[in-house]
């Protein structure tokens, strides 16, 4: 049976509740500072406030510092087409890294605020998959130390977004976690991209939810298009991501 929004809101709303029952699972850090590498998100030149023109439709992307890497050429590919937003912070100047999934469920409702949104493009996972310390939540080098949401609190976390997100009568697109090499920090394994993304598939699959697969479309090419040894992409590589997310966007708008 299909859910209504009324539903839908209901069940994100008992998600919040009962998110005080996970919170010893997901060990998530109180204070967030940007990896290194994430040179986009610790720019200060960028404008991330847009005035949107009433005649457009209005699209969102929701994400991590990857999103924040595209964001602006998604912007630029879509301009005359769309408002593109995002979340940011100090007053536009800067962009809100919506981090993982723990952090995502605390704040979305203001993210979507009430806007009535066309598009909603978004991604959970990297922050998710990585290693943190279990008593402070932050970033660990140190895979004995465990992922800060574990696979099945990832489910059960991103189910609730998506719950959410459905409840705005929005086309949906979930953006697949990019991929990354051996050796990165904070502690990541590789393999666990295509875990956390099999995970999410399953969900959006059940779902009817549009998937841009931005794993696959870089992973061909991973040495041409990101930073060495790093998660973060260079300028090549988000350009080429816009342009995947510009044109996935423009198939729903």
């Amino acid at each position: 049976m299909r859910k209504t929004a009324k539903q839908l809101m209901f069940l994100f709303a008992a998600g919040l509740i009962l998110q005080g029952c996970h919170s010893m699972k997901t060990n998530q850090a109180a204070d967030y500072v940007a990896e290194k590498g994430s040179h986009v998100e610790k720019e200060t030149t960028g404008v991330w406030a847009i005035e949107p023109d009433p005649n457009l439709p209005n699209v969102l992307l929701l994400g991590d510092s990857i999103s924040i890497g595209y964001t602006l050429g998604v912007r630029e590919e879509l301009a005359n087409q769309a408002n593109v937003f995002r979340p940011h912070r100090n007053g536009g100047k800067k962009p809100e890294n919506c981090q993982g999934t723990s952090y995502s469920i605390k704040h979305l409702d203001r993210w979507l605020g009430d806007r009535k949104w066309q598009v909603i493009h978004f991604n959970w996972g990297l922050h998710d998959l990585k290693h943190v310390h279990s008593d402070s939540g932050k970033n660990s080098n140190n895979f004995d130390d465990p992922r800060q949401s574990e696979p099945e609190i990832y489910r059960a976390n991103l189910i609730q977004l998506v719950n959410r997100l459905q409840a705005t009568g929005a086309k949906l697109i979930f953006a697949t976690t990019t991929p990354y090499p051996v050796g990165v920090k904070p502690a990541r394994l590789p393999d666990d991209a295509e875990l956390y993304n099999s995970i999410a598939k399953q969900i959006m699959n059940q779902r009817n939810i549009q998937i841009n697969d931005l794993y696959a479309q870089a992973l061909p090419k991973l040495n041409e298009v990101q930073l060495p040894i790093n998660v973060h992409f260079n300028k090549r590589g988000r350009e080429l991501q816009a342009q995947a997310v510009s044109k996935v966007i423009q198939g729903n708008l």
